[in-house]
């Protein structure tokens, strides 16, 4: 799937917790813009205070689209949400209307961007092989049999990320060739000034503070509630609404095998280290632009800084 007319869109991006949300509806209000999400949690209906879906008043405000639109035992793929996201922009500009893609999942920002290889369909039962053989050998053992086919997609990726991990290796199993060397293609970019890509960039310290505080109101405004809401459904959620950052946490809670305060403690510390992730995705992307944010992100600041964003590109 080759990049597409998507480089010409407007895109605002950042860790989670960087207030993307706010800004986004302020710039797209700014610039006569709907909001396409670029958030792959954001999809599933029912998955709202772990997600940090858009209020119903900044729904109101600017029109929203990709969100609510999934039953979480509904599974759903990179390719499918670029599907989805080309019709979105065909619509929004024939109504003559901007369109700028706000959230914070990198590799959907990637494939609007550059277009993805798309690669054999999943086999869910290797997949199941891989998960069992994970789990029965000690940490970092997918990592290190990737690294024995493909060191490049190896060095890449994360120990830990299980789920890109298997993805790899069944390309690899599949079709007898690294993903790697399948991607090449798509690893060159645009220039950043060639496009309007631009991540809301916070100090590490201060976006810690904004995520711990952004967990405790998760919790108090009813997550664990909202999982058991979700338990309750007849169909199980599927893996990836399973694996959701906050939920799976919440799930082992609810389970009894990890105390609440420790769920909490638990969510804090994995989304900080998923927002090193993300930070680092978005600093291997040449088209993004980094835009500094500052702790006093208010009606003032959002303002100046949308004037900023909305400054046509040189």
């Amino acid at each position: 799937m080759p990049p597409s007319r998507a480089t010409d869109c407007w895109y605002l991006t950042g860790p989670t917790a960087s207030g993307k949300t706010e800004v986004g509806v302020a710039l797209a209000e700014r610039i006569g813009a709907e909001i396409v999400s670029m958030d792959s949690m954001a999809l599933y209906r029912g998955m709202d205070l772990g997600t940090a879906k858009p209020l119903a008043r900044q729904r109101e405000a600017v029109p929203h689209h990709l969100v609510d639109v999934l039953e979480p035992h509904q599974e759903y793929s990179l390719a499918r949400y670029l599907e989805a996201a080309l019709r979105c922009i065909e619509e929004i500009r024939g109504r003559g209307r901007e369109v700028l893609f706000v959230g914070g999942t990198p590799l959907y920002l990637k494939g609007l961007l550059r277009g993805i290889f798309e690669g054999p369909p999943a086999d869910w039962q290797l997949r199941r092989q891989l998960e069992e053989e994970a789990r029965s050998h000690a940490p970092g053992h997918l990592h290190g049999r990737l690294a024995g086919v493909d060191p490049a997609a190896a060095q890449r990726l994360h120990p830990n990320d299980t789920r890109r991990l298997i993805r790899a290796l069944e390309v690899f199993l599949k079709t007898g060739r690294p993903i790697s060397s399948l991607q090449q293609q798509f690893e060159t970019g645009l220039k950043a000034g060639a496009c309007r890509v631009f991540v809301l960039d916070w100090p590490r310290e201060e976006l810690a503070r904004r995520i711990d505080r952004r967990v405790e109101a998760m919790f108090s405004a009813g997550l664990v509630d909202e999982v058991r809401q979700l338990l309750a459904r007849p169909e199980p959620l599927s893996r990836t609404a399973a694996q959701a950052l906050g939920y799976r946490e919440v799930l082992d809670c609810l389970a009894g095998r990890v105390g609440l305060e420790q769920t909490i403690e638990l969510v804090k510390l994995h989304t900080r280290q998923f927002a090193k992730r993300q930070r680092t995705w978005f600093r291997s992307l040449s088209e993004c632009r980094f835009v500094p944010a500052h702790p006093s992100l208010g009606g003032t600041e959002i303002s100046e800084m949308v004037s900023r964003l909305a400054t046509p590109r040189s």
